[in-house]
This record gives structure tokens, C-alpha cells and sequence, in this order.
């Protein structure tokens, strides 16, 4: 089977990665990719969002499935465009990809369908923006309605600068805080089946210690050890399986991986939002740690076939990923600097670690920035400490001017873990097989 991923960032390398381990799999192809990519895929220079463009691609190539990693081509119907001219795909149709591309959206269909997330109040106006901060007090959540590329939400105790963002946004979601560590969970659905994935968590701010504004992501690791056994049964039972239920009864099933951000607070898991595909940096780790071939359980979903996929299979080790990003991100990143180490992680760090590029390109023979969030280490080992050390000493070998990372990513659940003797192969086939393994 020929494959084609739809994207160009992190996210997509470690899809490809994976889908080129995969035995079944003969071809790999990605548009528009990057330099990373390029390496273990043929790139196509296609417009993502254009998807009469990608279907016709698909077509050429004779692709067998087609990805579509980020959520801006699949709010846009790049997926049913794929699936109007014959080929499989992997991710919902633009209606049903709602779920993400409308804040609203999806809080009245958690509504509908049972699923606890936090109170919250659509506003449009400046009047109804003054009266949901005043409900809720500090500290203040301010969610832009639609997609703002990991950037839309603000958390903070200033009032003046909630509100600011609150007008900027237009349409707005301003929602109660919800207190205790988030919680990532993935599920690959068909629209009735729902398979979740191992749990992850990743670190939104952009500097040590939740320090720093909002980012897309600097940095994961899986699995959880302090996280209850019981924590994916009780997510599929209160929140996955009947927000695809609702999907599909309002006519919009959702066929593809349906992302739970959410909140373990002191009254019980609570939903902070949905994304309608695979999440970066989470993916990077979640797919390090999956030993199931991928192709086969992502054509089985786009196929409406899922419940005849054997159970899933994971490494019992752990994986961390370390994000390397631009100088100044995620205000106004730098671009075109040369990126130098990358040949050193691959002759010193393989197989335990490996970069996957983000927002890279091609210079010549030079690899170059192109973006704020330009790579991601990944690593793994026998537990959460081993796999830091090898993921923080590649990032040590990469030299990219001006470049920031974080240096915290699973240092507290890793020391925590070895205190209380959870961690290593039994405490990740503990969650594992909390996650149906």
C-alpha cells in the first residue's frame, strides 16, 4: 500500500516515520512535507488546504490511504474531497472536524451528549465578554472560537489582558479554570468504534516551570505513571464514546483520531477541549511507544472497520520529546538560520534517539529554520529519567542560533516516579494496558 500524509510539521514526520517502519506499506509520500520528511517520504509541493488539489494527487500517486494530519486542511473538507474521488482517508469530514474548528461547537455538542467539561459562556460583544469574566473571576479563560493554531487561548490573572483578547477574537469561548495536570488522550475512531491510545502529556508555556505565554506545544512524554489505571476506561466511558455516538447521530459521524485535552481536577476529569487529528508534541511520543503496525489500524478506521483490529500493541518503555524552537517564539520567530548537529544525533543517539523536523526546509545542502516550533527530540528508555538524558543530550549536539527549548520537560514525573518506585517497563505496561493493550 502506498500512503500520502497531508502536512508539513512534526506532527507529520513522526507519521511518516512510523508508516515507513511499516512492513505493508511500499511508498511513502507527504505534501508539502520539509526537510526531515524528505528522508523517509517523496514530497509533493501541494497546497494542503486545497483538496480537489489532493485528491488529485492521491489519484496519481495510487495512494492506498490518505493522512491528513493538521486541522486546518480538514476543517476545510480536505477529507471528503479525498473521499469523493475513491481513496481512503484517515480524518473526519469539515463537519464533523467542528469538534475543533468551533470552541462553541463542540461545547454544545458535550453538552448534548453528557460529557463533563468546564462551564463556559459564548460571547460576540464587549458587553457579554465584561459579564462572563465578572462570573467567573481569576483566573480568567479566554478561548478564540475558532482555529488559532495552538495560540488561542489565554490563561491569566489579568483581568485587562483577558478581556483584550476577548475582543480580538470576535467570537468568543470565556470558561471557568479548571484546576489539576492535563491529561492527553487519543482515540482512532470510524464513527461507532472507538481505540484509545496511550495517555500523554505535553507542556503549553513556552519557558520552564509553566513560566511564558501560551505556545503549541514545547515538549511531551508517555507514559503517565502517576495517572489512576483506571483513567482511560473511565474517559472512554464518560467522554469518547458518547461524543462519537452524538456525532453520529446528528448525522456527522467523526471517522478519525478524535484528541481529549483534559483536566484531572479535584471534582473529576473534566474536558478542556478537542482537536480532530493527531496532537504535536504528543504524537511524537505516542507513536515511539506503539509496536502495532500503523498503516493497517488507520485504513481499518477510514474503511468503517475498526472492530476487527486485534488490540493494540506498546513498548513497555517510555518516550520523552523535547521541542526546539526559534529565537523569539511564539511572538515573531526568526527564520533562515542554519540548523547544524543533526548528522551527530544520527551517527551517536540512533535508534533511542532521533529528531523529527518541524519547521524546516531545505537551503542547498543547508537545513534551515522555517518556523517558530523547528524540532522535536524524541527519545525513549526504560523509564522517563533514561529516556530525558537521551532526548536532552541530543538537543545538547543541535546548534541553532538564538534557539530556545525548555529543560523541565518530565524532570517531575520522572523523579517522581523513581521516589515511589512506579516507573520503568511495570509502571508503562501498567498504563499500557490501561490504554487496551
Amino acid at each position: 500500500m502506498k500512503v500520502l500524509v497531508i502536512g508539513g510539521g512534526a506532527r507529520e514526520h513522526a507519521l511518516c516515520r512510523s508508516l515507513s517502519h511499516d512492513p505493508d506499506v511500499t511508498a511513502v509520500h507527504c505534501a508539502p512535507g520539509n526537510a526531515g520528511i524528505g528522508e523517509v517520504a517523496e514530497l509533493h509541493p501541494v497546497d494542503a488546504l486545497d483538496g480537489d488539489a489532493v485528491a488529485r494527487l492521491a489519484l496519481e500517486l495510487e495512494a492506498g490511504l490518505v493522512v491528513v494530519g493538521p486541522e486546518a486542511p480538514l476543517v476545510a473538507g480536505v477529507a471528503d474531497a479525498v473521499r469523493a474521488a475513491g481513496v481512503p482517508c484517515f480524518g473526519p469530514s469539515g463537519e464533523a472536524a467542528r469538534l475543533e474548528g468551533s470552541k462553541a461547537f463542540a461545547k454544545d455538542v458535550m453538552a448534548a451528549a453528557g460529557v463533563p467539561t468546564a462551564r463556559s459562556y459564548v460571547c460576540t460583544n464587549p458587553a457579554e465578554i465584561d459579564e462572563a469574566l465578572d462570573a467567573f473571576g481569576a483566573p480568567y479563560v479566554v478561548k478564540d472560537d475558532g482555529l488559532a493554531a495552538g495560540k488561542g487561548v489565554v490563561v491569566t490573572d489579568d483581568l485587562a489582558a483577558a478581556r483584550e483578547h476577548a475582543v480580538a477574537c470576535g467570537r468568543v469561548v470565556i470558561e471557568e479554570y479548571l484546576d489539576g495536570p492535563e491529561v492527553s488522550l487519543f482515540a482512532i475512531t470510524d464513527g461507532e468504534t472507538v481505540l484509545p491510545l496511550t495517555p500523554a502529556q505535553d507542556f503549553k508555556r513556552a519557558l520552564d516551570g509553566d513560566e511564558g505565554p501560551n505556545t503549541g506545544g514545547m515538549g511531551a512524554y508517555s507514559p503517565l505513571p502517576w495517572a489512576d489505571p483506571k483513567l482511560v476506561d473511565e474517559v472512554m466511558t464518560t467522554v469518547l464514546q458518547p461524543t462519537v455516538d452524538e456525532l453520529r447521530r446528528r448525522g456527522t459521524p467523526f471517522a478519525g483520531l478524535l484528541y481529549a485535552g483534559l483536566a484531572i481536577t479535584s471534582r473529576g476529569v473534566r474536558v478542556i477541549e478537542f482537536n480532530a487529528r493527531f496532537g504535536d508534541p504528543e504524537t511524537q511520543v505516542v507513536l515511539a511507544r506503539l509496536r502495532t503496525p500503523l498503516a493497517g489500524v488507520l485504513l481499518r478506521a477510514a474503511n468503517g472497520a475498526l472492530d476487527d483490529q486485534p488490540p493494540l500493541r506498546w513498548l513497555d518503555e517510555a518516550a520523552v520529546t523535547v521541542v526546539v524552537a526559534s529565537h523569539n517564539y511564539p511572538d515573531t520567530p526568526r527564520t533562515g538560520d542554519p540548523i547544524e548537529g543533526l548528522d551527530e544525533v544520527a551517527a551517536r543517539d540512533a535508534p533511542h534517539a532521533y529528531v523529527l523536523h518541524a519547521g524546516t526546509r531545505r537551503d542547498g545542502d543547508a537545513v534551515v529554520s522555517a518556523g517558530g516550533r523547528v524540532l522535536s527530540v524524541t527519545a525513549t528508555g526504560r523509564d522517563l529519567r533514561q529516556a530525558r538524558e537521551r532526548a536532552y543530550a541530543a538537543v545538547d549536539r543541535i546548534r541553532l542560533d538564538g534557539s530556545q527549548h525548555r529543560t523541565d520537560i518530565a524532570r517531575e514525573a520522572a523523579e517522581d516516579a523513581e521516589a515511589a518506585g512506579a516507573d520503568g517497563p511495570a509502571g508503562a505496561a501498567g498504563i499500557a494496558e490501561a490504554a487496551g493493550a
